[in-house]
């Protein structure tokens, strides 16, 4: 009964770390999921992106798909005893939405919080992957249209509340550096979940 969380600005490799963990760790029988996209809300997200949505209809659409994620898959797993690691969770809003609601709502960070305030589930532990700006940006390539919170400004200051973040909760973060090998990072984490996951089952038997 264990919530991880794999955290990162875009291009930072955390889909390619949720999956190597997924078979690093599977005899531990992980659920693995991701926000958004779990579930039907996750559509409506994606849609508010491309189509450029005001801010404040965007970061509410993140917040219900967070919600219906709780409902129909984190809340279930735990319960059932299973360790469940999730490719983003509420510190993706924190950072991100509250750069995108600067200058509309005041305490953009506050007001987000106080929505999650009495329902969200926090995370046991989150690995916060950082990496230069550049080299994210190279990773994501110029092929394609960058959407609007991929864009180096933007990156850069999610990057920095991602940071204060980890500064507020440093039990619960563990700051990777994503220029390391992916192997080398997959397998660090991987151990530190198990470390992690037997620690919680040796504390609920006592």
């Amino acid at each position: 009964m264990v919530l991880i969380t794999i955290e990162g600005i875009d291009g930072s490799g955390k889909s390619s770390l949720v999956s190597a963990l997924g078979r690093l760790l599977e005899n531990e029988h992980p659920v693995i999921t991701r926000e958004p996209g779990s579930t039907w809300v996750g559509e409506s997200v994606r849609r508010a992106i491309a189509e450029k949505a005001d801010p404040i209809t965007e970061a509410l659409l993140f917040v219900a798909d967070h919600a219906a994620h709780i409902a129909t898959v984190i809340r279930p797993a735990l319960a059932a005893g299973d360790l469940v690691i999730s490719d983003r969770y509420s510190d993706s809003r924190y950072a991100y939405q509250q750069v995108m609601l600067e200058g509309i709502i005041d305490e953009p960070l506050a007001w987000l919080r106080a929505i999650h305030d009495g329902w969200t589930i926090p995370p046991d532990l989150t690995f916060l992957i950082v990496l230069p700006i550049e080299e994210a940006l190279s990773r994501m390539g110029s092929a394609r249209n960058l959407e609007h919170f991929e864009e180096a400004g933007v990156l850069a200051r999610v990057q920095e509340n991602y940071l204060a973040l980890a500064a507020e909760e440093p039990s619960r973060f563990v700051i990777i550096d994503g220029m390391k090998k992916e192997n080398e990072i997959a397998e660090f984490v991987a151990g530190s979940i198990r470390d992690y996951s037997g620690w919680s089952r040796s504390r609920r038997r006592r």
